[in-house]
Protein backbone atom coordinates (compact mmCIF):
# COMPACT_ATOMS: atom_id res chain seq x y z
CA UNK A 1 0.00 0.00 0.00
CA UNK A 2 2.95 2.34 0.52
CA UNK A 3 2.73 4.29 -2.73
CA UNK A 4 4.64 7.59 -2.59
CA UNK A 5 2.96 8.96 -5.74
CA UNK A 6 -0.56 8.55 -4.31
CA UNK A 7 -2.20 10.75 -1.67
CA UNK A 8 -3.89 8.87 1.17
CA UNK A 9 -5.46 10.90 3.97
CA UNK A 10 -4.24 9.83 7.41
CA UNK A 11 -7.87 9.32 8.47
CA UNK A 12 -8.58 6.71 5.79
CA UNK A 13 -8.88 3.12 7.04
CA UNK A 14 -7.21 0.86 4.52
CA UNK A 15 -6.40 -2.84 4.97
CA UNK A 16 -2.70 -3.69 4.87
CA UNK A 17 -2.77 -5.66 1.64
CA UNK A 18 -4.69 -3.10 -0.43
CA UNK A 19 -2.79 -1.99 -3.55
CA UNK A 20 -2.98 1.70 -4.45
CA UNK A 21 -1.45 2.68 -7.78
CA UNK A 22 0.23 6.07 -8.51
CA UNK A 23 -1.63 9.38 -8.72
CA UNK A 24 -4.69 8.15 -6.84
CA UNK A 25 -6.30 10.31 -4.15
CA UNK A 26 -8.07 8.82 -1.12
CA UNK A 27 -9.84 11.28 1.17
CA UNK A 28 -10.67 11.21 4.89
CA UNK A 29 -13.46 8.98 6.26
CA UNK A 30 -12.87 6.19 3.73
CA UNK A 31 -12.56 2.48 4.44
CA UNK A 32 -11.21 -0.11 1.99
CA UNK A 33 -11.24 -3.86 2.63
CA UNK A 34 -8.56 -6.50 2.21
CA UNK A 35 -7.36 -7.52 -1.21
CA UNK A 36 -8.76 -4.52 -3.05
CA UNK A 37 -6.84 -2.97 -5.95
CA UNK A 38 -7.13 0.76 -6.68
CA UNK A 39 -5.82 1.77 -10.11
CA UNK A 40 -4.05 4.97 -11.10
CA UNK A 41 -5.85 8.33 -11.13
CA UNK A 42 -8.79 7.11 -9.05
CA UNK A 43 -10.46 9.56 -6.65
CA UNK A 44 -12.17 8.12 -3.57
CA UNK A 45 -13.92 10.82 -1.58
CA UNK A 46 -15.30 11.05 1.95
CA UNK A 47 -17.93 8.50 2.87
CA UNK A 48 -16.73 5.62 0.68
CA UNK A 49 -17.05 2.14 2.20
CA UNK A 50 -15.38 -0.33 -0.17
CA UNK A 51 -15.39 -4.06 0.56
CA UNK A 52 -12.85 -6.82 0.12
CA UNK A 53 -11.28 -7.95 -3.16
CA UNK A 54 -12.71 -5.12 -5.24
CA UNK A 55 -11.04 -3.72 -8.36
CA UNK A 56 -11.37 -0.02 -9.18
CA UNK A 57 -9.91 0.99 -12.51
CA UNK A 58 -8.23 4.27 -13.56
CA UNK A 59 -10.30 7.43 -13.67
CA UNK A 60 -13.16 6.19 -11.47
CA UNK A 61 -14.61 8.65 -8.94
CA UNK A 62 -16.26 7.09 -5.90
CA UNK A 63 -18.40 8.93 -3.32
CA UNK A 64 -18.43 12.37 -4.91
CA UNK A 65 -21.13 14.69 -3.53
CA UNK A 66 -24.53 14.21 -5.18
CA UNK A 67 -25.46 16.26 -8.23
CA UNK A 68 -28.62 17.30 -6.40
CA UNK A 69 -29.48 20.84 -5.31
CA UNK A 70 -31.15 19.64 -2.12
CA UNK A 71 -27.88 18.17 -0.83
CA UNK A 72 -26.52 20.39 1.95
CA UNK A 73 -23.38 18.55 2.93
CA UNK A 74 -24.89 15.83 5.10
CA UNK A 75 -22.59 12.96 6.12
CA UNK A 76 -23.66 10.28 3.69
CA UNK A 77 -21.96 7.24 2.16
CA UNK A 78 -21.31 5.00 -0.81
CA UNK A 79 -21.17 1.31 0.11
CA UNK A 80 -19.59 -1.15 -2.35
CA UNK A 81 -19.80 -4.88 -1.63
CA UNK A 82 -17.05 -7.47 -1.80
CA UNK A 83 -15.66 -8.67 -5.14
CA UNK A 84 -17.15 -5.81 -7.15
CA UNK A 85 -15.33 -4.31 -10.12
CA UNK A 86 -15.66 -0.64 -11.11
CA UNK A 87 -14.18 0.02 -14.55
CA UNK A 88 -12.60 3.12 -16.08
CA UNK A 89 -14.14 6.54 -15.45
CA UNK A 90 -17.27 5.24 -13.75
CA UNK A 91 -18.79 7.69 -11.26
CA UNK A 92 -20.75 6.76 -8.13
CA UNK A 93 -22.25 9.56 -6.02
CA UNK A 94 -23.02 9.26 -2.33
CA UNK A 95 -26.50 9.62 -0.84
CA UNK A 96 -28.59 12.58 0.22
CA UNK A 97 -30.84 12.98 3.25
CA UNK A 98 -33.41 10.75 1.50
CA UNK A 99 -31.64 7.41 1.94
CA UNK A 100 -28.31 8.66 3.35
CA UNK A 101 -26.40 6.19 1.20
CA UNK A 102 -25.79 4.78 -2.25
CA UNK A 103 -25.25 1.01 -2.29
CA UNK A 104 -23.63 -1.35 -4.80
CA UNK A 105 -23.91 -5.02 -3.83
CA UNK A 106 -21.43 -7.89 -3.97
CA UNK A 107 -19.95 -9.42 -7.13
CA UNK A 108 -21.09 -6.62 -9.43
CA UNK A 109 -19.43 -5.40 -12.62
CA UNK A 110 -19.87 -1.70 -13.37
CA UNK A 111 -18.29 -1.07 -16.77
CA UNK A 112 -16.55 2.01 -18.11
CA UNK A 113 -18.29 5.42 -18.01
CA UNK A 114 -21.32 4.21 -16.06
CA UNK A 115 -22.90 6.70 -13.68
CA UNK A 116 -24.74 5.73 -10.49
CA UNK A 117 -26.40 8.73 -8.89
CA UNK A 118 -27.27 9.48 -5.28
CA UNK A 119 -29.48 7.20 -3.18
CA UNK A 120 -29.43 4.31 -5.65
CA UNK A 121 -29.61 0.79 -4.23
CA UNK A 122 -28.12 -1.92 -6.47
CA UNK A 123 -28.29 -5.61 -5.55
CA UNK A 124 -25.74 -8.40 -5.88
CA UNK A 125 -24.35 -9.97 -9.07
CA UNK A 126 -25.43 -7.10 -11.33
CA UNK A 127 -23.75 -6.15 -14.62
CA UNK A 128 -24.02 -2.63 -16.04
CA UNK A 129 -22.49 -2.29 -19.50
CA UNK A 130 -20.67 0.78 -20.77
CA UNK A 131 -22.30 4.20 -20.35
CA UNK A 132 -25.34 2.93 -18.48
CA UNK A 133 -26.72 5.67 -16.22
CA UNK A 134 -28.91 5.57 -13.12
CA UNK A 135 -30.64 8.75 -12.00
CA UNK A 136 -31.22 9.29 -8.29
CA UNK A 137 -33.26 7.03 -6.00
CA UNK A 138 -33.25 4.04 -8.37
CA UNK A 139 -33.66 0.55 -6.85
CA UNK A 140 -32.27 -2.47 -8.68
CA UNK A 141 -32.55 -6.09 -7.56
CA UNK A 142 -30.08 -8.97 -7.76
CA UNK A 143 -28.75 -10.48 -11.01
CA UNK A 144 -29.89 -7.56 -13.16
CA UNK A 145 -28.14 -6.84 -16.48
CA UNK A 146 -28.24 -3.42 -18.15
CA UNK A 147 -26.79 -3.42 -21.65
CA UNK A 148 -24.85 -0.43 -22.97
CA UNK A 149 -26.25 3.12 -23.00
CA UNK A 150 -29.26 2.34 -20.82
CA UNK A 151 -30.69 5.38 -19.02
CA UNK A 152 -32.87 4.78 -15.94
CA UNK A 153 -35.28 7.50 -14.76
CA UNK A 154 -35.22 8.59 -11.12
CA UNK A 155 -37.29 6.55 -8.64
CA UNK A 156 -37.57 3.59 -11.03
CA UNK A 157 -37.34 0.03 -9.68
CA UNK A 158 -35.99 -2.96 -11.62
CA UNK A 159 -36.74 -6.44 -10.30
CA UNK A 160 -34.46 -9.43 -9.76
CA UNK A 161 -33.10 -11.23 -12.85
CA UNK A 162 -34.34 -8.57 -15.29
CA UNK A 163 -32.48 -7.75 -18.52
CA UNK A 164 -32.67 -4.36 -20.26
CA UNK A 165 -31.42 -4.11 -23.85
CA UNK A 166 -28.93 -1.51 -25.03
CA UNK A 167 -29.98 2.08 -25.60
CA UNK A 168 -33.22 1.73 -23.64
CA UNK A 169 -34.85 4.61 -21.77
CA UNK A 170 -36.30 3.10 -18.59
CA UNK A 171 -39.19 5.34 -17.51
CA UNK A 172 -41.35 2.70 -15.78
CA UNK A 173 -40.65 -0.08 -13.31
CA UNK A 174 -39.32 -3.32 -14.79
CA UNK A 175 -40.75 -6.44 -13.10
CA UNK A 176 -38.60 -9.42 -12.06
CA UNK A 177 -37.43 -12.06 -14.56
CA UNK A 178 -38.31 -10.13 -17.74
CA UNK A 179 -36.60 -8.54 -20.75
CA UNK A 180 -37.27 -4.92 -21.63
CA UNK A 181 -36.56 -3.52 -25.11
CA UNK A 182 -37.71 -1.16 -27.89
CA UNK A 183 -38.92 2.44 -27.59
CA UNK A 184 -40.92 3.09 -25.57
CA UNK A 185 -39.39 0.29 -23.54
CA UNK A 186 -41.76 -2.66 -23.37
CA UNK A 187 -42.01 -6.26 -22.24
CA UNK A 188 -40.55 -8.61 -24.87
CA UNK A 189 -40.53 -11.88 -22.94
CA UNK A 190 -38.89 -13.31 -19.87
CA UNK A 191 -35.15 -13.46 -19.38
CA UNK A 192 -35.07 -17.19 -20.09
CA UNK A 193 -31.38 -17.26 -21.09
CA UNK A 194 -30.34 -15.59 -17.84
CA UNK A 195 -32.60 -17.84 -15.79
CA UNK A 196 -31.20 -21.02 -17.39
CA UNK A 197 -27.65 -19.81 -16.78
CA UNK A 198 -28.51 -19.33 -13.11
CA UNK A 199 -29.90 -22.83 -12.73
CA UNK A 200 -33.66 -22.24 -12.93
CA UNK A 201 -35.33 -25.53 -13.94
CA UNK A 202 -37.50 -25.66 -17.06
CA UNK A 203 -40.74 -26.01 -15.10
CA UNK A 204 -39.96 -22.87 -13.08
CA UNK A 205 -39.24 -20.92 -16.27
CA UNK A 206 -42.58 -22.10 -17.72
CA UNK A 207 -44.35 -20.98 -14.55
CA UNK A 208 -42.87 -17.48 -14.87
CA UNK A 209 -43.78 -17.38 -18.58
CA UNK A 210 -47.39 -18.29 -17.78
CA UNK A 211 -47.63 -15.51 -15.19
CA UNK A 212 -46.42 -12.91 -17.66
CA UNK A 213 -48.70 -14.23 -20.44
CA UNK A 214 -51.65 -13.35 -18.21
CA UNK A 215 -50.18 -9.96 -17.36
CA UNK A 216 -49.04 -8.91 -20.83
CA UNK A 217 -50.79 -10.99 -23.48
CA UNK A 218 -54.40 -11.49 -22.36
CA UNK A 219 -55.66 -7.89 -22.67
CA UNK A 220 -56.33 -7.51 -18.95
CA UNK A 221 -55.48 -4.37 -17.06
CA UNK A 222 -52.93 -4.80 -14.28
CA UNK A 223 -55.48 -5.06 -11.49
CA UNK A 224 -57.44 -7.75 -13.33
CA UNK A 225 -54.26 -9.65 -14.20
CA UNK A 226 -53.08 -9.61 -10.59
CA UNK A 227 -56.43 -11.01 -9.39
CA UNK A 228 -56.39 -13.79 -12.00
CA UNK A 229 -52.77 -14.72 -11.33
CA UNK A 230 -53.44 -14.90 -7.60
CA UNK A 231 -56.60 -16.97 -8.09
CA UNK A 232 -55.41 -19.36 -10.80
CA UNK A 233 -51.64 -19.77 -10.32
CA UNK A 234 -50.18 -21.87 -7.53
CA UNK A 235 -48.52 -19.82 -4.80
CA UNK A 236 -44.73 -19.96 -5.21
CA UNK A 237 -41.94 -17.59 -4.17
CA UNK A 238 -41.61 -16.37 -7.78
CA UNK A 239 -45.34 -15.77 -8.22
CA UNK A 240 -45.57 -13.90 -4.94
CA UNK A 241 -42.46 -11.85 -5.75
CA UNK A 242 -43.95 -10.74 -9.08
CA UNK A 243 -47.32 -9.85 -7.54
CA UNK A 244 -45.70 -7.90 -4.71
CA UNK A 245 -43.51 -5.98 -7.15
CA UNK A 246 -46.57 -4.93 -9.17
CA UNK A 247 -48.47 -3.89 -6.04
CA UNK A 248 -45.52 -1.89 -4.71
CA UNK A 249 -44.79 -0.09 -7.99
CA UNK A 250 -44.96 3.68 -7.60
CA UNK A 251 -44.30 4.62 -11.23
CA UNK A 252 -46.28 1.78 -12.79
CA UNK A 253 -44.75 -1.16 -14.61
CA UNK A 254 -43.63 -1.08 -18.23
CA UNK A 255 -46.23 -1.91 -20.87
CA UNK A 256 -46.47 -4.85 -23.20
CA UNK A 257 -45.07 -4.37 -26.70
CA UNK A 258 -47.50 -3.39 -29.41
CA UNK A 259 -46.87 -2.59 -33.06
CA UNK A 260 -47.89 0.79 -34.47
CA UNK A 261 -47.80 -0.51 -38.05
Amino acid sequence: MNQPLAYIHPGAKIAKNVVVEPFTTIHNNVSIGEGTWIGSNVTIMEGARIGKNCNIFPGAIISAPPQDLKYKGEETTVEIGNNTTIRECATINKGTSDRMRTVIGKNCLIMAYCHIAHDCIVGNNCIFSNNSTLAGHVTIGDNVVLAGLVAVHQFVSIGNHAFVTGGSLVRKDVPPYVKGAREPMSYVGINSVGLRRRGFPAEKIREIQNIYRILYQKNYNNSQAVQIIEAEMEATPERDEILQFIRDSQRGIMKGYFSTN
